[in-house]
C-alpha cells in the first residue's frame, strides 16, 4: 500500500513541477509584453505629440525629433521603472 501511494506522489509531483515550469513562462512572456508595450507606447505617443506641434507650429521637423527623442527617453524610464532596475526616490536619498 505504501508504495502504491509513493508512486502517486512522484506522479502528481512531476505534474506539479511542470505546471510551476508553465505559469513562469507564461508569466515571464507576460512581463515582456508589458515591458516592449511600454518602449513602444512611450515612442509611439512622442512622436505623435511632435508632428501635432509641428502641424500647428509649423517648426517640422525639429518638433517631431525633440518629441521622438523625449518620449523615447520615457519609454525607457518606464520600462526601467516596472523592471525593478531604478531605485525609489526614497532609497537613494
Amino acid at each position: 500500500m505504501s508504495e502504491i501511494r509513493d508512486s502517486r506522489k512522484i506522479g502528481t509531483d512531476s505534474s506539479g513541477n511542470e505546471q510551476d515550469k508553465a505559469q513562469a513562462k507564461a508569466s515571464a512572456m507576460a512581463t515582456g509584453l508589458r515591458l516592449s508595450s511600454e518602449l513602444v507606447a512611450g515612442v509611439l505617443v512622442g512622436a505623435a505629440l511632435g508632428w501635432g506641434f509641428d502641424r500647428l507650429l509649423s517648426t517640422s521637423p525639429w518638433g517631431l525629433i525633440v518629441f521622438l527623442l523625449l518620449g523615447f527617453t520615457a519609454g525607457v524610464m518606464n520600462v526601467m521603472r516596472t523592471a525593478g532596475v531604478m531605485a525609489k526616490q526614497s532609497e537613494r536619498l
